[in-house]
């Protein structure tokens, strides 16, 4: 298909007929506001249980096998409420960022009706996603996944079945974060529990023959002796047996390296996407059109919901709530046929001219 040059693409582009209006169905009426989000995707659904399943086996591991065994009552008390706050503050923010829309554009907005309600003017251009029939406001990219545009879409995360996008990027940013705190926690009790153990073990010897640490270096005691001597109080370092131990706490161990680095990495992606304001996607395209960014602390508050408080790591508070979009929001502004031929290279044309047929035109395969 031979493509046409950009200036008359763009002419073309403005008449509610080359989107081809007919053949989208016009969009359902709105639900109330807070109605829940919820994917239908397989793959998605195996990982949230998943997620969820790999935080309660934590949990079962680090009350039942460490911190319930402990006679240090202070310890545990403390250490278990700091790491169920923390998993719950983790698994609420996973649902809010399962469930919540994460900027969904109306689906099926194209209809001729509301393309000429806009009036576009010469030098404006509307874009339509042909996938789900909508038109894409700035910055909105389509999940082939959730089958919607996605406003300001980072991407789409299995782990919790949604896109990442401008409503729920907070939620997304505090999921990992918990996580990584959860899971360098963890870690951090299992080391304590091993060198906890291991003198426990070492202390029980000597107090079953009432010796001193000097008097063992030459005391000889014989295998069944020794034996005899660790069931005295073994109860006292975990409920079950010195190998299900072992293999519980390495299982921990190797789920808490393993998500430490993953969300450790994933908080520091999505904490420079919002300080750049630069999704991931458009991270990926590095896209040629010029766009204007706001500052680095006036994106961090509106991702986190205004100024720095206590908020900012409640998954129970909302973000900042964007305004309803209006007629201004679905229409883009592009550059004059004399502008293009000064300011733009002929390699710059034509990935713009395929990226607007990718995105604009509707062709029958």
């Amino acid at each position: 298909m031979m493509l046409i040059p950009t200036h008359h693409f763009r002419d073309i582009e403005r008449k509610p007929e080359y989107l081809q209006p007919e053949k989208c169905v016009p969009p359902p009426h709105p639900g109330p506001v807070g109605t829940m989000w919820f994917i239908r995707d397989g793959c998605g659904i195996a990982c949230a249980i998943v997620t969820w399943f790999l935080v309660l086996y934590a949990e079962f591991v680090v009350l039942f096998v460490m911190l319930i065994p402990s006679r240090d009552y202070v310890y545990s008390i403390i250490n278990g409420i700091v790491f169920n706050l923390l998993a719950f503050l983790a698994l609420a923010s996973h649902c809010r960022a399962m469930l919540t829309d994460p900027g969904a554009v109306p689906k099926g907005n194209a209809t001729k009706e509301f393309i000429e309600s806009l009036q576009l003017k010469p030098g404006q251009v509307v874009y339509k996603c042909p996938k789900c029939c909508s038109i894409k406001p700035d910055r909105a990219h389509h999940c082939s996944v959730c089958k919607r545009c996605i406003r300001k879409m980072d991407h789409h995360c299995p782990w919790v079945n949604n896109c990442v996008g401008e409503n729920n990027q907070k939620y997304f940013v505090l999921f990992t974060m918990y996580i990584a705190l959860i899971s360098l926690h963890a870690l951090i009790m299992v080391g304590f529990h091993f060198l906890h153990c291991f003198e426990e073990d070492w202390t029980n010897l000597l107090q079953a023959y009432g010796m001193t640490r000097e008097e063992t270096t030459e005391a000889l005691l014989s295998p069944h002796e020794k034996e005899r001597a660790l069931k005295v109080r073994s109860s006292e370092c975990s409920s079950f047996s010195p190998p299900a131990t072992v293999i519980l706490l390495i299982l921990l161990c190797f789920e808490g390296l393993l998500f430490l680095i993953f969300t450790s990495v994933m908080f520091g992606t999505q904490v420079h996407s919002i300080c750049t304001d630069e999704t991931g996607i458009e991270r990926l395209k590095r896209k040629h059109q010029p766009r204007q960014h706001t500052g680095s602390w006036k994106t961090v508050k509106e991702t986190f919901g205004g100024n720095f408080s206590l908020n900012w790591f409640n998954p129970f508070s909302r973000p900042w709530q964007p305004e309803p979009p209006n007629d201004g929001d679905w229409v883009r502004q592009v550059a004059s046929l004399s502008d293009v031929n000064n300011t733009e290279t002929t390699e710059e044309q034509s990935e713009e001219t395929k990226d607007e047929e990718d995105s604009v035109q509707v062709v029958d395969e």
